[in-house]
């Protein structure tokens, strides 16, 4: 054992044997105040043994048969990693087909010819020995069935059955075997399943967990997916895990039940215990394990039931209870929590000690730290009993306490938010009833490092200079340094790159020099930083005028310090081909806002002087921009800084308010001053209220810089007269104005009464009611919500989900109308007061009915089954009847082609008809209906709806028959209709037949001689056929003498000249008298030998009309 040591070396370089110090250690530290022991330490040497020999016969398969080479290495300690290698010392490639297991087997899902070798060699490497074991080759000889038949062939007659050929088979598993196993691991360690199958073609495989999911980012594949890995095993993952092994002949499945046992683990482990003489305590000694362990307790290594007695211990299972202790009953215990699993071994010293308190830190002590930041005061102590730490601020300062500071347990003080007030002396006192001890620190409060100009974007030409400013402020006391980097590393090592105390600038750059330029500035507490790029780019063919914003003004200086008051004066910048329009002064306060610049007051660009008016305690710093007609110009360089005397507050919080957020409180808040409206340091408000039209004193509290104070226990909602005045350690701002606040709301006590509805017309009501007294709405009156809803339609006593609408009337209104009622239905509304917390209770239900209104439009009119004549009307009831419907109202009016409405006819048709049949209508002619319904009110909206009649099967249309008496009847223009032209054209090609069959006739007859002289015959018109020839008499027209033809007269013997034509259609009727008769032949037909044939109604010379000429051929 060393010396001064605990350390047990064990030396075995001398020829020592590592086997005779085989066993188990366990260290004993033991002084008079009690005895500690180590958890046992177990020694093993380790070993690699050699292979066991054995005649290892070579493997003949068949093609596509499966195949394990075991490998079976010795059991070594700790257990070989084990790989298959060859002759040649490389490692045989594995796939999903061939591949190892986890207990080193070499497993072959299917064989092929080119799995045929003799080298397969199974190594066993031993890391904590460094030596590898060699198995001896093994042998594989994989016959193909090609070559197998051949062999057949040659041995054997054609007879004989030749070897079957490659055969697809399903998946078999090979490891595991069977279809179910077990597998237990423990809670922490690696949890490994393996499934490897064989079949052809290869099988996949693929892992589920039985009921659950398998842990996301827990959860690992190897060896092809055939070996699930799951890390870091809790209970939580046990269950069955199913491989499923598929190829597409089939698939074989196995589940593996995992049981995840625990090794004890912590939930609590006993700690040390300092405890005074007469105190209690408690030790607790907790462990959790699968099976769950048990637990035992040893005193300075012995176990505690014969160990000494002490009267002030007893024993609760993992808990060891102490009563009233002495200093004898200092000792060490040991907790052991054990199962078949392991074991936890802890140490606890229970110190009973009497001790005055004790301060570690160093007195003092000097902390440093950067405004705005957090700070963090030590304390460290010890003591027995524990001390209490208290914190104070100054020589005579009083105890810290309150939001602006943190206390922690081990005695240190942290302020979240450091300002320059918070610098000064800290003490810390511990104290307990063996004494008390005081220790300083001191807090230095520095201002925030930063970079007042920060290097600018520069688009540089080649060959030329660039120049980047890093012009920083920091406090006096801190030493910063200023660094460069190039694209995040340190600057290139040439001469051409100079740094200066706020600057970098690079001569003759070129390409190489683009990039990202940062200045770095750091001190003992603080480090910021600025970047800026630099392009480079060609020099421009020829140089041009450049217009730019101004360069920053320079050389400020402040003159003329008066307490609320200075002048400031500056030179102004290059203008950049632009002349400057004038100058923004801006202000940094360091002393409440550091690094933020506010907005001052502007000049002309012609001024160079200005005089600033200045607020009490402020640090002031100006800087001056320059602005033209391009832009602004980088601010200058800060002023120096000028502190201004502090002073009492100028003014006083505003919007102050006074609103209770709860029955029984006030919270009264208001808007903080600024820092710089403070006027100085120890900024507090003093806050006083008051009951209002009561006879109170004001009652006031001083709080600190916050915006909001709750006053509890006040009554509700009652008036207060309310203000805040701000002061600081100076004194009290101006005294401040009253306003008035109430305490918090409760909801209203009763409900309105006397509520009263009267129904207006069918779809307006006015509800009334009395307003409920002000003391009972026990906060803001809002007003009144009425809430009605329909109970059911009077017409249809059918009730429907209730949806209750709600109206709001604001403020003290005692009536209102409710609009867009549904009129004869029931109707149920009651009313609520209404204040700022919420509603009141509701009224009891008020019943009140509308009366019948007029009604919807009918639901549909239908026209259908239309006729010559006739057309059949079918409707469907108003959706809305809105009351008891009388009947429905019928009207109609014809439409002709220039879609101008003919007489209307109305009809009324009783309530429970639904449907009607109007008959002698005109035929072919469209009708445009209106439909509406009545109620005894009124008629409701109408719907429309038009229809045509159809025409008759002759298509002739016949006059039209008034339909009811004030029916008017209306002719079709059948000049346009389809049949009338079509009957046109068929009565002129009968008409063109016609003449065709007269003139075929008349060829037929042959010429026909007329008389050259006039016969005496007293009929003067007609003359007999010839006895004898039976030949035509002579035609005389009844007129004598009229011409036949223009240019041609008959002569006066009354014959016809050879030389006239014989074919003449003058002759027999053609001319301007000719006529036919009904049969279509001519007056005057030549048609046998009656002395007389009359001509039958021709007196007319006139062409008939088609219609006549229709007529006649009917």
């Amino acid at each position: 054992m060393k010396p001064n040591s605990g350390t047990l070396v064990i030396n075995i370089m001398n020829g020592g044997k590592a086997e005779a110090y085989e066993g188990v250690y366990q260290c004993t530290a033991r002084n008079e105040r009690g005895a500690a022991v180590s958890n046992n330490i177990v020694i093993r040497p380790s070993r690699s043994p050699l292979w066991t020999k054995e005649k290892l016969e070579p493997n003949h398969v068949r093609e596509g048969d499966s195949l394990v080479l075991h490998c079976r290495p010795p059991v070594g300690l700790p257990p070989p990693i084990i790989f298959w290698m060859d002759n040649a010392f490389q490692r045989l490639p594995q796939s999903e087909r061939v591949s190892q297991g986890l207990n080193g087997d070499l497993y072959f899902s299917n064989v092929q010819p080119e799995d045929t070798r003799e080298d397969y060699i199974c190594y066993a490497r031993f890391n904590h020995t460094q030596t590898i074991q060699q198995k001896q080759p093994i042998s594989v000889k994989v016959f193909s069935m090609d070559s197998l038949n051949d062999t057949i062939a040659a041995n054997l007659s054609d007879t004989d059955i030749y070897a079957k050929p490659v055969t697809e088979r399903q998946p078999v598993l090979l490891t595991p075997t069977g279809s179910t196993s077990t597998k237990v691991e423990l809670r922490g360690n690696v949890l490994l399943l393996e499934c490897i199958a064989a079949g052809l073609p290869t099988p996949v495989i693929r892992w589920i967990k039985e009921g659950g999911e398998l842990p996301a980012n827990r959860t690992f594949f190897e060896n092809f997916k055939k070996t699930l890995k799951i890390i870091d095993v809790s209970e939580a993952d046990s269950g069955n895990y199913k491989c499923i092994a598929r190829n597409t002949l089939g698939s074989v499945h196995h589940v593996i039940s995992v049981t995840v046992k625990a090794a004890p683990y912590w939930i609590t482990a006993p700690r040390n215990l300092v405890l005074s003489p007469g105190e209690d305590g408690t030790l607790i000694c907790r462990a959790n394990g699968n099976p769950k362990p048990s637990i035992s307790w040893l005193a300075n290594g012995v176990p505690i039931a014969i160990a000494q007695e002490d009267p002030s211990r007893k024993v609760d299972g993992d808990t060891i209870i102490f009563s009233h202790v002495q200093e004898r009953s200092s000792a060490v215990y040991q907790c052991n929590a054990s199962n078949e699993y392991g074991y936890l071994l802890a140490n606890a010293f229970v110190n009973v000690l009497a001790e005055p308190p004790r301060i570690l830190t160093p007195a003092n002590k000097l902390y440093q730290v950067i405004a705005d930041s957090p700070a963090l005061l030590d304390c460290a102590y010890f003591g027995s009993p524990k001390p209490e730490i208290e914190w104070f601020k100054g020589v005579k300062g009083s105890i810290l306490r309150g939001n602006e500071y943190v206390f922690h347990d081990n005695g240190t003080l942290e302020i979240p938010v450091a300002q320059k007030n918070s610098a000064g002396t800290y003490t810390c006192v511990a104290r307990n009833e063996l004494g008390k001890i005081q220790n300083e620190v001191q807090l230095e409060i520095k201002d925030p490092t930063m970079i007042i100009k920060q290097p600018e974007y520069k688009v540089i030409q080649r060959y030329g200079q660039a120049s980047f400013e890093c012009i920083i402020k920091h406090d006096s006391t801190l030493l910063p340094t200023v660094t460069w980097l190039k694209d995040n590393d340190e600057l290139p090592d040439d001469e051409r790159f100079l740094v200066g105390k706020d600057n970098l600038t690079i001569m003759n750059v070129t390409d190489k020099d683009d990039g990202t330029y940062t200045c770095i500035v750091n001190t003992t507490l603080d480090s910021v930083s600025a970047s800026a790029v630099l392009t480079v780019v060609a020099a421009p063919p020829t140089p041009a005028i450049i217009y730019a914003r101004p360069n920053p003004p320079f050389d400020l200086e402040l003159t003329g310090q008066l307490e609320r008051s200075i002048e400031l004066s500056w030179i102004p910048g290059d203008e950049n081909n632009s002349p400057i329009t004038n100058f923004v002064i801006e202000y940094e306060d360091a002393l409440h806002e550091p690094g933020v610049w506010h907005y001052q007051t502007e000049v002309p660009g012609t001024q160079t002087t200005v005089q600033l008016k200045l607020s009490p305690y402020v640090n002031y710093s100006f800087r001056v921009i320059a602005v033209n007609k391009i832009g602004r110009s980088q601010p200058s360089e800060p002023s120096e800084q000028y502190l201004t005397k502090s002073a009492s507050p100028d003014e006083n919080p505003a919007n102050v308010q006074g609103i209770g957020s709860e029955p029984d409180n006030l919270v009264i808040t208001w808007e903080p001053l600024k820092g710089f409206q403070s006027n100085g340091p120890g900024l507090q408000y003093k806050v006083s209220w008051r009951q209002k039209d009561v006879d109170d004193e004001w009652t006031s509290v001083i709080v600190a810089n916050v915006s909001k104070y709750i006053v509890s226990g006040t009554p509700t909602f009652v008036p207060y007269e309310i203000k805040v005045q701000a002061l600081n350690d100076l004194g009290y701002a101006p005294e401040p104005s009253e306003v008035i606040g109430h305490s918090g709301e409760d909801l209203p006590m009763v409900a309105p009464g006397n509520v009263q509805v009267h129904v207006i017309n069918s779809t307006l009501a006015k509800v009334q009611w009395d307003p409920v007294p002000l003391k009972t709405v026990r906060g803001n009156l809002q007003g009144y919500k009425v809430y009605y809803w329909k109970v059911q339609s009077l017409s249809r006593r059918s009730r429907r989900h209730v949806e209750k609408k709600i109206l709001t009337f604001r403020g003290n209104k005692t009536f209102g109308m409710l609009p867009g009622l549904e009129p004869y239905s029931s109707y149920k509304l009651n009313v609520r007061v209404v204040n700022g917390k919420g509603e009141g209770p509701a009224s009891p239900d008020k019943v009140f009915k509308t009366p019948e209104g007029v009604p919807s439009s009918p639901s549909f009119l239908k026209i259908t089954n239309p006729t010559l004549d006739s057309l059949t009307l079918e409707w469907g009831s108003p959706t809305h009847p809105n009351g008891v419907l009388t009947s429905y109202t019928l009207k109609f009016q014809p439409i002709n082609n220039t879609h101008e409405l003919g007489p209307l006819v109305e009809i009324r048709i009783p309530a429970n008809e639904s449907s009607l049949i109007l008959k002698n209508l005109n035929y072919s002619t469209r009708y445009k209906f209106y439909f509406n319904a009545q109620t005894s009110v009124g008629s409701g909206s109408q719907i429309t709806e038009e229809a045509v009649t159809i025409m008759d099967e002759a298509g002739i249309l016949h006059p039209a028959v008034g339909a009811g008496k004030a029916m008017a009847s209306r002719q079709v223009d059948i000049a346009t209709q389809g049949w009338f032209i079509g009957l046109m054209c068929a009565v002129a090609l009968l008409i063109l037949i016609l003449l065709i069959v007269c003139f075929i006739r008349r060829n037929k007859g042959g010429k026909y001689p007329v008389k050259e002289k006039e016969d005496a015959h007293a009929d003067p018109e007609i003359q007999p056929m010839k006895e004898d020839d039976g030949t035509f008499g002579e035609y005389s027209d009844a007129e004598d003498h009229k011409p036949l033809k223009k240019g041609s007269r008959t002569p006066s013997d009354r014959t016809v000249k050879k030389e006239d034509s014989d074919d003449s259609l003058v002759d027999y009727g053609e001319g301007v008298n000719g006529q036919f008769n009904e049969d279509g032949s001519f007056i005057g037909q030549y048609s046998g030998k009656k002395e007389k044939e009359p001509a039958e109604g021709n007196e007319s010379s006139e062409a008939p009309s088609p219609v006549n000429a229709m007529n006649s051929f009917v």
